[in-house]
């Protein structure tokens, strides 16, 4: 998809409706009504066999009677006419429609989307209500009301739920940038989209109804692009399996577990919710004020003791945190609080405070240091109107500067006492909810949000253990695994794997009959554990296929026996390959965990962490998405932690969280580097005294065949393939590679190494020192859409970096814009044509048409190394730059 289409898309001047109608229960009648209300300026032309005029504008019989080719159509036929309408309509040139129809079949689907591709008309829909774009007047829907102007976009699978949130959004008085139905995503899907709002101007937050992604990767991409500069809130369906299976049916594609597609949208910095009373809440929070917080405690303040507890309950059960009072805060609030002397919070000012008394206990807290967050909370009271006390807050807040507030958000109980003062909130951007609960819960939103955008501006840790990893020699085993015909790997061949990316798995033996078993145990010495080997049981301890503690050779070779006599009746059909023996490992004061790889339709492999147990469903377990860095890893614990599948034991040690950060990258790294691996559990591992023993591990192999249309992995890994040694003209060895995100530290110190003329050359301006943040978002970039070569060297036992070149593609990967710097210092050392022929190699890999970039005409420098690379030159005498220009198409 082309993000100039889609721009034209979302920019029309004249509209044709295909199918109007003078019928009132038809869409045409709906659609036609709507174009004429809504204030569209432009030519809306009906078009229809079977009225001479539609809603008094005249009608033109067929498409090629349109007197002028329109920028959109929208489509109100039925499902068996859109292959000729789509011919008719790419034929005359028109190059945008959309596709109200539903009930199309996945064979008409492939019909149309064929069709639409080879005749160049980009859709969007079917099955969807249409579009709406305020600002320009544009109603292209069979909406039932209509969207005010505003800065929040809205974009939904669901028709239904368009209709809620539009009805919902005129009561509220809540406005739209645009607010778009979807449908099926035939053609126009989430990615695009995301691409589009996010750098849309207009648009300050983005609002998401999702049933199901097709394309993972191009998601992600998008999704955390657009974080990075606005929130991205989400509903995803389908949390059940029956639900699943609805959204489905509704939408089509293959639905993966729920689990997966939280980690998706923590990974990407979104927020989810979970339904439309969380949706309307978010929106009130941080779609209407996407600022984040700056610590997430909270101080309530409540004329109602009830409440106060209420809301303290919900905000420790979603794991919230209530701030801490300073004394002198507390002694402020005593003496205007009569009946307390030792006020804490929540605030309590007891439901006989008069506004007056209100506004002295607010000004305290809104002038106390520790008070970030306040929750106001107010129940209906005899001595004045609710919204006595809500103009009291309005008024309050307004002696203070907006940058010195808290944040503020009220709860104003009942109905029609409270309704008033609820409206007050509304109308002065203060966010407002009818229980302490929903209150809490908005709040709990903002938290969420801020721990999830922590993903993408965190610097990790270096992991150290790389030279635990060979993946060559890993590859070949697994390859002559899958060509001795064998898919399925029991313990003592997984190891083998295993064992070259530093994993340490139990010395297992294997026997073929209970006999071996016998002389195995013997060697091996007592006590030892007895495990059934059979690819046909994923559980053998839930159907006697595990034996511990077995004490003596009779015994092995007994229980061997009888191991098997029991599985023959049980399942007669279970291939049974063996046995496996290990020596019972010291258990005592260990904790006992989990670590399993599954691959999810349309995302590819995940990790699971978990408690040791008989099964691993993502119910009892954290998911993430590969790749994992030490930081990821973290989250990936805290994850489990939070969740309750890894709990804090009462052990003599406690689990050493940094070396089980560095296992789950090994592990994360066997993921990337080995695709035949299509699953593995390791269940359970020790983690005693730092270090990690698996005691049963299981790989499912699978020859991975690529596929055209779909990347394996849902996020893009480090490219290390890029990764070389370069000569410096000072005979100087150096690295040239990606940027990594554990170069920040790297790139700060490049950074400040660059004179103040370096530093204008480079940013056309005088610019202070990058911030944390600026500089997260130049090392943690993604590679699917930018790339930034870095040549780096050791220096006095540290990486210090020479120079940088980054380019940006732009979303239809067609153009791309280059950047390159040098340290101050290091210049003359042959650093800008080695970093500048990486980057467009880059680009010429990924399929870029053109390369440029400007420069200031003083920095002859680069100005003739662009020149000597095959750079156009030109001069931009109005902007006083230079342009430099590199066809590669």
């Amino acid at each position: 998809m082309s993000l100039k289409r889609i721009t034209q898309f979302f920019n029309p001047s004249s509209v044709a409706v295909i199918g109007a109608s003078n019928i009132s229960t038809r869409a045409g009648f709906v659609v036609m009504r709507n174009l004429l209300q809504g204030g569209f300026k432009g030519p809306i032309m009906p078009v229809t066999p079977s009225h001479s005029a539609v809603h008094g504008v005249l009608a033109y019989p067929t498409i090629a009677d349109l007197p002028k080719v329109p920028d959109l159509a929208v489509i109100c036929t039925n499902k068996n006419t859109l292959i000729d309408i789509i011919e008719q309509l790419g034929e005359l040139g028109c190059k945008t429609a959309i596709v109200i129809a539903d009930g199309l079949s996945g064979e008409q689907k492939s019909t149309l989307k064929a069709c639409a591709q080879a005749k160049q008309v980009t859709l969007l829909g079917p099955n969807c209500l249409g579009l709406l774009i305020p600002h320009i007047g544009l109603n292209a829907s069979f909406s039932h009301t209509v969207a005010s102007p505003g800065k929040i976009a809205f974009v939904s699978q669901s028709a239904a739920v368009c209709s809620t949130i539009l009805d919902w959004a005129k009561n509220k008085e809540i406005g739209f940038s645009y607010f778009v139905s979807v449908g099926d995503c035939l053609d126009i899907n989430f990615n695009e989209l995301l691409d589009f709002l996010g750098r849309d101007a207009k648009t300050k937050a983005i609002l998401l109804y999702i049933d199901n992604i097709e394309d993972i990767r191009g998601f992600i991409s998008a999704a955390r692009a657009a974080a990075f500069s606005k929130p991205v809130i989400a509903i995803k369906t389908g949390k059940t399996s029956a639900g699943a299976l609805a959204a489905e049916i509704h939408t089509g594609g293959k639905q993966s577990s729920d689990a997966v597609y939280d980690a998706l949208f923590q990974r990407a910095g979104m927020l989810r919710v979970n339904d439309l009373r969380e949706l309307f809440a978010a929106t009130q929070t941080l779609a209407m004020h996407p600022k984040l917080l700056k610590v997430e405690q909270l101080t309530i303040l409540t004329n109602g003791g009830g409440p106060g507890v209420m809301a303290v309950d919900e905000l420790i059960q979603n794991s919230g945190k209530l701030a801490e009072l300073s004394i002198e805060t507390r002694n402020a609030l005593n003496k205007v609080i009569p009946q307390s002397e030792t006020t804490s919070n929540p605030v309590d000012i007891f439901g006989d405070s008069a506004p007056a008394r209100y506004k002295q206990a607010l000004e305290i807290l809104l002038h106390a240091k520790e008070v970030k967050n306040l929750l106001i909370i107010h129940t209906p009271s005899a001595l004045a109107l609710s919204e006595d006390y809500a103009n009291v807050i309005v008024e309050t807040l307004q002696t203070l500067p907006k940058m010195a507030r808290p944040y503020v958000i009220t709860n104003f109980m009942g109905e029609d006492a409270s309704y008033a003062a609820r409206k007050v909130c509304s109308n002065n951007a203060i966010p407002t909810y009818r229980t302490p609960e929903g209150a809490v819960g908005a709040f709990m939103h903002l938290v969420t949000y801020r721990r999830n955008q922590k993903h993408l501006t965190q610097t990790p840790e270096s992991n150290t253990d790389d030279a635990k990893i060979n993946k060559v020699p890993a590859k070949a085993l697994i390859n002559e695994f899958l060509d001795e015909g064998q898919s399925y790997l029991p313990t003592h061949q997984a190891s083998q794997v295993l064992n070259h990316y530093g994993i340490k798995c139990i010395q297992t033996e294997v026997a073929y009959t209970p006999t071996e078993a016998r002389e195995q145990a013997i060697e091996l010495g007592f006590p030892v554990a007895l495990k059934l080997i059979s690819p046909s049981i994923a559980s053998k301890s839930e159907v006697g296929g595990v034996v511990l503690n077995l004490n003596d050779a009779n015994e092995v070779e007994q229980t061997a026996f009888a191991m098997l006599i029991r599985i023959k009746n049980t399942y007669p059909d279970a291939v049974i390959e063996g046995f496996s023996l290990q020596k019972m490992a010291p258990r005592a004061g260990a904790n006992e965990l989990r670590i399993a790889i599954k691959t999810e339709p349309n995302f590819g492999p995940v990790i699971l962490l978990g408690e040791a147990g008989t099964g691993l469903e993502y119910a009892q377990a954290a998911v993430a998405l590969p790749p994992l860095n030490m930081n990821l890893a973290k989250y990936l614990i805290a994850a489990a932690h939070d969740k309750g599948v890894l709990k804090e034991r009462i052990l003599p040690e406690k689990v050493d969280k940094y070396r089980l950060c560095a296992l789950l990258t090994r592990i994360s790294q066997l993921v990337i580097d080995q695709p035949d691996i299509s699953s593995m559990e390791l269940n359970p591992i020790l983690a005693s005294n730092g270090q990690f023993l698996v005691l049963d591990a299981t790989m499912t192999l699978n020859r991975y065949q690529t596929q055209s249309n779909r990347k394996r992995l849902s996020i893009r890994p480090y490219p290390i393939e890029l990764v070389e040694v370069v000569t410096l003209k000072n005979n100087t060895k150096a690295t040239l590679r990606p940027i990594k995100p554990e170069d920040e530290q790297a790139h700060k110190a490049f950074d400040e190494s660059l004179n103040k003329e370096d530093r204008y050359k480079r940013f056309f301006g005088e610019l202070p020192q990058f911030n944390h943040d600026q500089l997260a978002k130049m090392t943690q970039i993604d590679y699917d859409r930018e790339m930034a070569f870095i040549v780096c060297q050791r220096f006095e036992g540290k990486t210090r970096t020479l120079g940088v070149s980054r380019v940006i593609m732009d979303p239809d990967n067609l153009h791309a814009e280059f950047a390159i710097v040098v340290r101050s210092d290091c210049q003359g050392l042959g650093l800008g044509r080695i970093l500048m022929s990486a980057a467009i190699n880059h680009c010429k890999r990924q399929g870029v048409e053109s390369v440029e970039g400007i420069t200031l005409p003083e920095n002859t420098g680069m100005i003739e190394l662009a020149r000597k690379l095959g750079f156009k030159i030109s001069r931009d005498f109005e902007e006083g730059s230079i342009n430099m220009v590199l066809k590669l198409k």
